[in-house]
C-alpha cells in the first residue's frame, strides 16, 4: 500500500495549520503505538507457543507474562490518550475487572452536583435515582500501639488491700511485638517471600525503625514455640498409609568459608483428595545439610505405609529389609517424570521413538483425568480394566526400544531410567489410592524455590531448620483453605497464654479451619 503523499504545511493558512498539525502528530503517536503493539503481542506469543518457553521456569514465564502485560497495558493508555475525544459507544477496551467480594467494607461517597436548581428556572431539581460504581482502594498496612493499662485498686481503711490484673500474657516477655505482629513477620518471609532486611526497609518508611536481625530474633522465638506444633504434624502424616515424598535444595551460608553451600528441604507430604481420603493434606519439611538418603530413612522412621516419590537412588535404601526405623516400604514411581524424561530427548531431538512414549503415556492421563475424585475402588476398577493393558503395552514396547536403542545414547539412558523404576511405576495399577504421580508434593515446593530465589540463602544451617518449621505450617494452612496469617496469629496467642500440650491437636492447621 502507498504512504499519502506529505502535506506541504506552509501551504495552509495560519488558522488550519495548527489543527492539521496536532491531527498530524496524533496519527504519528497512534502508528507507533500500534507498532509497539504487535512488537508486545508477538513477544507474548514468543512466551506462549514460543520453543524457548519451554525451557521456562513457571515463575520465570509468569514474571515475563507480568512485564509484558503492564507494557502493553501502558501502551493502550496511551493510544486512549492519544485517540479524538468523540468514540463510538461500546468501543471501550475490555479490562480484567476482577471481582470485589461481597464482605469488603464499602466505604461510600455521595457525589453531588455543583447545583441543583433546573436551569430552566424552574426551581429546585428532585433526585430520581443514581447511579453506583465501585472500585478497589488498598490502604497500606496499618502500624498501631497496642496500649495495657492496668489500674491499680487499694483500700482506703487499710494498706494490704491493693488489687491489679494480671499482665495479658506474651510470647516475648518484655518484647516489643504482639503476636499478630511476629505471625506478619513469618508470613511476609516464609509466604510472601519478603527477606528481613526488606521487611525492615518498609517498616522504616513508616517510621518504624527495627533491624533486620530482632525481625530474625522475633522469628526464631516463634519457631521455638511453633515446634511441637510441627512435630505433631509430622506425627499425623507417619500414621497415614501412603505418604509423598521429595526434596529441594536449600543454599545457605557457610560461615567457616564465606559462602554458600548446599542444603535440602525434604518433604513428607500427605494429599488423599484424589480418592476423596477423609485425612486432611498436610506437608512437613525437614531440613538437612545433604541429600543423602540416610536422611530420608531418619525423617520416615515410624512410617510404614506407600512411598510416592521420584527415581532419585537415595531412596533405594527404604525398600531393603535393612531399612532403619520400619518394614521395607512400597514405592510408588513418578509417571510425570518418565513423561519429562522422554520429552526432554523430543524437544532436543524431535525422536519418533519418544513421541510414540509421550503418546502412550497420555492415554494413561486421559483415564486419569476420568477417575480423579472418585473413591478408591472405582479407581481401581477402571485402571485394572483399561489402564493396565497400556502399561502391559508399554512395557513391551520399552523392551523392543531397548533392544534397538544404545544404552548410552541420551535415549537409552531415558530408557534405561524407565526400565530401571519398573515396578514401582506398576504400583498405582495395585491400590486406588495412589497417585499415578508425585506432582502434589511437587507443588507443595515450588513455594520454596520462590523465597529461596527473593532470600538468596538461608544464613546458617539453624536458619534451615527455622525455614522448614514455619514453611510446614504455612504450607499446610494453605492447602487446607486457610489463611496463613489469621492461623499463626492465633495458634501464637494460644501458645503465649499456655495452651496445655496433651490437647496440641487443636493448633494444627485443619483444627483451625473447622473451628474458624
Amino acid at each position: 500500500m502507498s504512504s499519502a503523499p506529505p502535506i506541504d504545511l506552509s501551504a495552509l493558512p495560519e488558522s488550519q495549520r495548527t489543527a492539521v498539525l496536532a491531527v498530524l502528530q496524533e496519527r504519528d503517536a497512534l502508528k507507533e503505538a500500534n507498532r509497539r503493539l504487535e512488537h508486545l503481542v508477538a513477544e507474548l506469543n514468543h512466551v506462549v507457543h514460543g520453543k524457548r518457553s519451554e525451557k521456562l521456569s513457571e515463575d520465570d514465564r509468569q514474571l515475563a507474562f507480568e512485564d509484558l502485560e503492564t507494557a502493553v497495558a501502558e501502551v493502550e493508555t496511551r493510544k486512549e490518550q492519544a485517540a479524538p475525544p468523540t468514540r463510538t459507544p461500546g468501543l471501550v477496551r475490555q479490562r480484567n475487572l476482577g471481582h470485589l467480594p461481597t464482605g469488603l467494607p464499602r466505604i461510600e461517597r455521595v457525589i453531588e452536583p455543583a447545583s441543583l436548581d433546573c436551569p430552566c428556572g424552574c426551581g429546585r431539581m428532585h433526585r430520581i435515582g443514581e447511579d453506583r460504581t465501585e472500585r478497589l482502594d488498598i490502604v497500606p498496612a496499618q502500624l498501631r500501639v497496642l496500649v495495657d493499662i492496668r489500674p491499680k485498686y487499694a483500700c482506703r481503711t487499710c494498706s494490704d488491700g491493693v488489687t491489679q490484673a494480671v499482665a495479658a500474657p506474651r510470647l516475648i516477655e518484655g518484647g516489643l511485638p504482639t503476636e499478630g505482629a511476629i505471625a506478619h513477620v513469618l508470613v511476609s518471609k516464609f509466604a510472601d517471600h519478603l527477606p528481613f532486611y526488606r521487611q525492615s526497609q518498609i517498616l522504616a518508611r513508616s517510621g518504624i525503625q527495627i533491624d533486620r536481625s530482632t525481625l530474625a530474633d522475633w522469628a526464631g522465638t516463634a519457631a521455638f514455640h511453633l515446634g511441637p506444633v510441627v512435630d505433631r504434624l509430622s506425627e499425623h502424616l507417619k500414621g497415614s498409609t501412603k505418604l509423598f515424598m521429595d526434596e529441594t535444595t536449600a543454599p545457605v551460608l557457610d560461615p567457616g568459608r564465606g559462602k554458600t553451600k548446599t542444603g535440602y528441604l525434604w518433604a513428607l507430604a500427605r494429599d488423599d483428595r484424589g480418592w476423596g481420603g477423609g485425612d486432611p493434606p498436610g506437608v512437613v519439611f525437614t531440613y538437612q545439610p545433604s541429600r543423602a538418603g540416610a536422611h530420608a530413612e531418619q525423617i520416615l522412621q515410624g512410617f510404614d505405609g506407600i512411598l510416592q516419590l521420584d527415581g532419585y537412588t537415595g531412596y533405594d535404601r527404604l525398600t531393603r529389609p535393612s531399612r532403619k526405623g520400619g518394614a521395607p516400604i512400597t514405592v510408588a514411581h513418578c509417571w510425570a517424570h518418565v513423561r519429562r524424561k522422554l520429552k526432554e530427548v523430543f524437544d532436543r531431538d524431535g525422536s519418533e521413538i519418544a513421541a510414540e512414549g509421550l503418546r502412550r503415556i497420555a492415554e494413561l492421563y486421559r483415564i486419569e483425568a476420568e477417575i480423579r475424585g472418585m473413591g478408591p475402588g472405582q479407581r481401581l476398577s477402571a485402571r485394572q480394566a483399561r489402564s493396565a493393558p497400556l502399561v502391559a503395552e508399554f512395557g513391551d514396547w520399552l523392551q523392543a526400544q531397548r533392544l534397538r536403542i544404545s544404552a548410552k545414547s541420551r535415549l537409552g539412558e531415558k530408557l534405561t531410567y524407565i526400565h530401571r523404576h519398573w515396578p514401582g511405576l506398576q504400583t498405582f495399577l495395585h491400590d486406588g489410592r495412589v497417585e499415578i504421580d508425585s506432582n502434589a508434593v511437587e507443588n507443595l515446593i515450588r513455594p520454596i524455590a520462590l523465597t529461596r530465589k527473593n532470600t538468596l540463602f538461608a544464613g546458617h544451617d539453624e536458619g534451615g531448620r527455622t525455614w522448614a518449621r514455619i514453611a510446614s505450617l504455612i504450607a499446610t494452612a494453605k492447602i487446607n483453605g486457610v489463611e496463613p496469617f489469621a492461623y499463626l496469629k492465633a495458634t501464637l496467642e494460644a501458645i503465649a497464654a499456655g495452651h496445655p500440650a496433651s490437647s496440641i491437636d487443636e493448633l494444627l492447621p485443619w483444627s483451625f479451619n473447622l473451628s474458624s
